[in-house]
């Protein structure tokens, strides 16, 4: 059964409600975004037990999840989780042009005909716009601007890259000590999920939700459900690039100074880096933002657990991140990137008992 986008609860009341009853079960297909984003207090508290306490992944999937955290344990006491988003359907459905000539424009082409209700591509907008993954080196050197040294150990969560090896090449020059799932577990390990996208997808879940820093790369449903889960469970940072104002800086880039780019990057990162109390309460989706579930004791916890957690992975400037700027990008809803999210048969998700 499919119900309409951001319904009431009293859709649920009385039209999938019945079905439940009679046939005991139901399987409600593309459920994302499919309850309204603001309901009573008590709805959205019952709303993060299901999300954050209700629903697990299976044994297997936890299993290995959570061996591949442990591995990275052993290699760092601390580390980044970065959700490249860099495949090729994904910067086919964005629109955008990376420089890769006419046959970048043939590959990529042809996979956005998959997508019937999208409008005629304009790269130099949508990038413009912001709308646009970072590439692979413009994160690095995000990053590097922001304080995060060479020796920090970064996880990649992603399928597989637009390019391979050679356009991850400039992000492993700035960060040497660069893993993913494929690196950490052999191919016997990862044999029973290598076939489905969603339940790979389940793995890096777990990773980036363990990992001290977590860096999105777009907006789409897994980032914005791993920013809320870990704004709920204590409060760990999600760094969110400020693509539209990044763009103008990696254009000129070779026009100014490191050290005044890096401050450029710093200051336009401004309410972008996932600090407590960085969106008003009510802002954003619900699952990015679960305000109404967290205790100000527990966001007073986190803002003083926050800055030496961050000292250790880098020594990048902490800034005030109240602004609107923020707010009106949580809101940003002129790609729906929730299309754009791992689907296929394999269930990954069980209800706890």
């Amino acid at each position: 059964m499919r119900v309409p986008r951001k319904c009431s609860p009293k859709f649920y009341e009385s039209h999938v409600l019945p079905i439940l009853n009679k046939k005991h079960a139901i399987q409600l297909t593309k459920f994302d975004y499919r309850l309204a984003n603001k309901l009573d207090t008590d709805l959205q508290k019952l709303r993060c037990r299901v999300n954050y306490h209700a629903l697990k992944f299976t044994d297997p999937i936890r299993h290995i999840g959570k061996m591949l955290v442990e591995r990275m344990r052993l290699k760092t006491k601390h580390f980044i989780a970065l959700h490249l988003r860099f495949e090729p359907d994904m910067l086919a459905f964005s629109g955008c042009y990376y420089g890769g000539g006419d046959e970048e424009r043939t590959v990529l082409g042809a996979l956005r005909k998959r997508w019937k209700s999208l409008h005629a591509s304009n790269p130099d907008k949508v990038r413009r716009h912001g709308r646009c993954p970072l590439t692979p080196e413009e994160v690095g050197l995000m990053l590097r601007a922001l304080g995060f040294g060479s020796d920090v150990h970064l996880y990649i969560a992603s399928g597989e890259v637009y390019g391979g090896r050679e356009t991850l090449a400039p992000l492993k020059a700035l960060f040497p000590n660069l893993h993913s799932k494929e690196t950490l577990a052999s191919k016997y390990e990862l044999e029973p999920f290598s076939s489905f996208s969603a339940r790979m997808a389940a793995l890096d879940f777990i990773v980036c939700d363990e990992s001290d820093v977590f860096v999105t790369n777009n907006n789409g449903n897994m980032a914005r459900i791993l920013a809320g889960r870990r704004r709920y469970f204590g409060h760990k940072p999600t760094i969110r690039p400020n693509a539209k104002k990044l763009y103008k800086l990696f254009v000129d880039r070779n026009n100014m100074t490191w050290e005044e780019f890096a401050s450029k990057v710093r200051t336009n990162q401004i309410g972008f880096m996932g600090e407590p109390n960085e969106v008003k309460p009510g802002r954003g989706e619900f699952h990015e933002n679960p305000a109404a579930c967290i205790c100000e004791d527990s966001e007073a916890k986190a803002r003083e657990l926050l800055t030496p957690q961050n000292q250790t992975l880098g020594n990048h400037r902490k800034v005030d991140t109240h602004g609107s700027e923020a707010e009106d990008h949580l809101n940003d809803n002129d790609l729906d990137w929730s299309d754009m999210d791992y689907i296929d048969n394999g269930y990954t998700l069980q209800a706890k008992k």
